[in-house]
């Protein structure tokens, strides 16, 4: 669009984005650690992820520290890196549900995949293994599905 001196301008809408969250203040962090956390074991039971490989999702916790977040999510406060990681994991797992059925978008992560990013191994491996730089690259490759451009 553009305004009355020519110069191109958003178009009007409703919405309104609030400010950044600020995932290094520590009372944003215990906000949403519960609710994150409650999310990242529900992907994790949805997609039949093994305790190891949610681990590893999470960057390689601890047994102790991994058993006492899912034994009790609502008390737990997690890192900025474990933030980062579940937002990821949720972000990867919405992208399925709108790419695909939820049969295949639930076993879509553990299925050999012969994209080359993957080299024929499930995209789980490549998460699991590439950290939050792995994840990324997931996400990134199935929003750009979403958007028709991979």
């Amino acid at each position: 669009m553009e305004d009355t001196a020519g110069a191109l301008t958003y178009p009007d809408t409703l919405y309104s984005p609030g400010p950044a969250v600020d995932l290094g203040d520590a009372r944003e962090q215990a906000r949403l650690s519960g609710p994150a956390l409650k999310a990242f074991f529900r992907v994790m039971e949805a997609w039949g992820v093994r305790d190891r490989e949610a681990k590893r999702l999470l960057g390689g916790v601890s047994n102790g520290r991994f058993y006492a977040l899912k034994r009790d999510a609502g008390a737990r406060t997690l890192s900025v890196d474990e933030l980062t990681r579940v937002s990821l994991v949720v972000g990867i797992y919405k992208a399925l549900h709108i790419l695909y059925d939820e049969t295949l978008a639930d076993r879509w992560m553990g299925l050999p995949n012969k994209n080359r990013l993957f080299g024929g191994r499930p995209a789980l491996d490549y998460a699991a293994e590439g950290g939050i730089a792995g994840l990324i690259l997931v996400r990134r490759l199935l929003d750009a599905r979403r958007g028709f451009l991979a």
